[in-house]
C-alpha cells in the first residue's frame, strides 16, 4: 500500500528527477477536510501538473454521485472518505452508477488498512492514500497513472472525412469538437490535417504562427513538449494544430508520417479530432485504420452515394473488429437540387444515416465569415442538437454507452455480477 506518513515534509522538498509533465487532464477532488483539500490545490503548484485543470468540492463521495448523475465525469476523481470498509465499497459501487468508464479514481483514506487497500484494487479504484500525505506525493500518483511509459493513452481519436470535395466534413468535424468542448468539458486537439487548404484556423477566427506543418516538416526530434508549444489554444477546452494554408511546399507524406504525432497528442490530449482532407493516398488509409471514431459525411447526391459506398465498404476492410463508420448528410434540402432521400440513401449503401444536416446557407456562412461556431451564432437552433448526439456518440456517452457506465470500478462489480 502506499504509506506517505513518515516524513511529508520531507517529501515535499525531494527533488524531481527527470519528471515528466502530466498531459492535459481535468481533475475533480472530493474533499472532507480542509487541510487535504489545501494539499491537494498546492499538488497543481507543482510543475509537472502546469497541464492540469482541477476543481475541488466540499464533501465526500456521496457530494460526487450527487455531481455526476447530471454532469460529466472527468479524467481523474480525487475522493476524501473516513468511511468504513463496507460502507466505502458500497459507496464506491453507487460512483459507479454515474461514472464515465474511462475516469480514474483515486481515494484518500484516513485508515492505514492492508486488507482495505486490497479491496480498493480489486474494486477497481486507481490508488488508495492514506493521510497525512505530502502535495508531491499525490503528484507521484498521478504522474504514475496518466504520464509513466505504461500508462494508457488519454486521448480518444475522432476522424472526419468527406466523401465528395465541399461536403462541409471539416466545418461538422470544428462545430462537433466545439460541443464536445463544452458537453463533455474535456480538452478537445483539432488537427487540421488539409495542410495546403485547411480552414479550422479561419473557423475558429485564428493565426497562430506555428502548426501541424511545424511537426510533421521538422527535422528534429519530436514529443510532447514540442507539440504543446505549437498548439495554440482558441477558447476554453479548444485548441488547434492549424493548416498553414498555402502552397509554397509540396504536401507528399509518406505513410505514417503523421503516426507519431497523432499519438504523442493521443497521449496528452483527452479527445483528438482529425479533420482529414477529401483525398486517398497511403497516410490516410493509415490514419483512418488506427482511429477510434470515423465521421464520414456526404451530401444526398449520385457522386456521393457512390463515393460514400466505396468509402465505407473500403473501412469495413480495414476496421474489421472496430466501430464502423458513422454517415451524416449535410446540406439537405438545397432548392430546386434533386436528391436522395435520407432513408433510400442509407437503405443503397447498407448502412444507417446516423444525422442529417439541412441546408442553411445563411447560418453556416454568417459563421465562417465571422470565424465563429454554429452556436456561438445561434445558440438555440436546432442543428446544435446534431452536433452535441456527434459529441455524445463519438466520445462514447451517447444513451446506449450510458448503459454500460460503472467500468471506472470494473473488478468488484463483475463479480458481483456473476454472483
Amino acid at each position: 500500500m502506499s504509506d506517505h506518513n513518515d516524513d511529508p515534509s520531507a517529501q515535499e522538498s525531494a527533488p524531481i528527477v527527470g519528471a515528466r509533465l502530466v498531459p492535459h487532464i481535468t481533475i475533480q477532488a472530493f474533499c472532507e477536510n480542509a487541510k487535504t483539500a489545501q494539499m491537494v490545490e498546492q499538488a497543481v503548484g507543482d510543475r509537472r501538473m502546469n497541464k492540469v485543470a482541477l476543481t475541488t468540492h466540499n464533501g465526500g463521495i456521496n457530494a460526487a454521485i450527487e455531481i455526476y448523475r447530471v454532469n460529466p465525469t472527468p479524467n481523474l476523481v480525487i475522493l476524501e472518505s473516513s468511511l468504513q470498509a463496507d460502507e466505502l465499497l458500497t459507496a464506491l459501487e453507487n460512483l459507479a452508477g454515474v461514472c464515465d468508464a474511462s475516469t480514474k479514481v483515486i481515494v484518500v483514506g484516513h485508515a492505514n488498512d492492508v486488507e482495505l487497500y486490497r479491496k480498493l484494487i480489486r474494486f477497481g479504484v486507481s490508488e488508495y492514500l492514506v493521510m497525512p500525505i505530502a502535495s508531491v506525493a499525490l503528484v507521484d500518483t498521478i504522474s504514475e497513472q496518466f504520464a509513466s511509459d505504461a500508462a494508457e493513452p488519454i486521448g480518444r481519436t475522432i476522424a472526419f472525412m468527406s466523401t465528395k470535395g465541399g461536403a462541409g466534413s471539416s466545418t461538422i468535424a470544428h462545430n462537433t469538437g466545439w460541443a464536445i468542448s463544452q458537453a463533455v468539458r474535456r480538452d478537445v486537439l483539432i488537427l487540421d490535417m488539409d495542410l495546403p487548404f485547411g480552414t479550422a484556423g479561419l473557423n475558429y477566427n485564428q493565426e497562430p504562427p506555428h502548426g501541424l506543418a511545424d511537426a510533421v516538416f521538422s527535422a528534429d526530434a519530436i514529443d510532447d513538449v514540442v507539440i504543446d508549444r505549437l498548439m495554440s489554444k482558441c477558447a476554453n477546452h479548444v485548441n488547434l494544430l492549424t493548416a498553414p494554408g498555402t502552397l509554397d511546399r509540396d504536401y507528399d507524406f509518406e505513410e505514417r508520417s503523421f503516426e507519431q504525432i497523432i499519438e504523442i497528442c493521443q497521449k496528452n490530449i483527452p479527445i483528438v479530432v482529425l479533420d482529414l482532407p477529401h483525398t486517398w493516398n497511403a497516410w490516410v488509409r493509415h490514419t483512418l485504420s488506427t482511429v477510434d471514431e470515423i465521421v464520414v459525411v456526404a451530401e444526398p447526391d449520385l457522386a456521393n452515394l457512390r463515393n460514400a459506398k466505396t468509402m465505407l465498404d473500403k473501412l469495413k476492410d480495414l476496421r474489421q473488429g472496430e466501430s464502423e463508420p458513422l454517415l451524416v448528410l449535410n446540406k439537405v434540402g438545397v432548392p430546386k437540387r434533386p436528391e436522395i432521400a435520407t432513408n433510400e440513401f442509407g437503405a443503397s449503401i447498407d448502412a444507417e444515416c446516423f444525422a442529417q444536416i439541412s441546408f442553411e446557407p445563411a447560418l453556416f456562412g454568417s459563421a465562417a465569415n465571422n470565424g465563429q461556431m454554429i452556436a456561438e451564432i445561434s445558440s438555440s437552433h436546432k442543428i446544435n442538437d446534431v452536433f452535441n448526439k456527434l459529441a455524445m456518440k463519438t466520445t462514447g456517452r451517447d444513451e446506449q454507452a450510458s448503459t454500460d457506465r460503472g467500468g471506472v470500478l470494473p473488478g468488484l462489480l463483475k463479480k458481483l455480477k456473476l454472483a
